[in-house]
């Protein structure tokens, strides 16, 4: 995992937002996924393995992959955005690394560049099986700063 450099926040509630918004979020609690840590720049969520969450092979699909590293690198980005913003994925680039065959997912998410409107972050995602951790995507991902659209 990376070493993150100290960022200092926009906005002073920046951990009451990012956690309020990761509870309206519909998709995150519909796979089971958990914020497990937050700081600023930085955001990782784990995700237990379930059948459901599974392509043919019994792997974690590919998608939910995705769908778990995108968050966490969109909350390590939100942590640094103004109050009375919100936060919105313009593009990202994920490469898979090796098949998602374990216990659990956990994906982090980290600010590589701040910026007043674009934000870009880099996501990895880890799969744990029994004590072995297994690098299994990376991605980067650019971040939209929506000026004046606080979320709902």
């Amino acid at each position: 995992m990376h070493k993150i450099r100290p960022f200092e926040p926009k906005d002073p509630g920046w951990e009451a937002k990012v956690r309020a918004s990761y509870a309206r979020q519909g998709v995150m609690g519909f796979i089971g996924a958990r914020l497990i840590e937050l700081r600023p720049g930085y955001c990782e969520i784990h995700l237990p393995w379930r059948q459901v969450l599974t392509q043919q092979n019994g792997f974690f699909h590919a998608g939910i992959i995705s769908t778990v590293v995108d968050s966490a690198a969109g909350y390590a980005g939100f942590t640094l955005m103004p109050a009375g913003s919100s936060v919105l994925s313009v593009e990202f680039k994920l490469n898979l690394l090796s098949p998602g065959d374990g216990e659990l997912l956990i994906a982090t998410g980290e600010v590589i560049k701040p910026g007043k409107t674009l934000v870009i972050t880099r996501g990895e995602a880890y799969i744990v099986k029994g004590d072995k951790t297994t690098h299994c995507a990376t991605m980067q991902q650019t971040l939209m700063t929506m000026h004046g659209k606080a979320e709902k």
